[in-house]
């Protein structure tokens, strides 16, 4: 498949920007899943030890990517321990 590639680029040469721009979307298109599945308090990975891992989260805990009009430093805890 490499060897085809390389055979295309080679004799049109204007394909160039085309595969690097889907291969960088891909690249960050896989990264962002990564960082959903690992980073997410949703996803909970172990579930014997830590079942519930939302509940360990303070209430300024910053889980969004991009926050537009959040300031998650001045929230207050307003729900009870489990």
């Amino acid at each position: 498949m490499l060897l085809t590639i390389r055979k295309q680029i080679r004799s049109h040469p204007a394909l160039i920007p085309l595969f690097f721009f889907i291969g960088g979307g891909a690249t960050m298109s896989l990264l962002y899943l990564a960082r959903l599945g690992l980073r997410n308090p949703d996803v909970s990975w172990d579930r014997k030890n830590n079942p519930e891992p939302w509940n360990k989260l303070s209430p300024n805990y910053q889980y969004k990517f991009f926050a537009v009009n959040m300031d998650y430093s001045k929230l207050k805890k307003d729900r009870p321990d489990f």
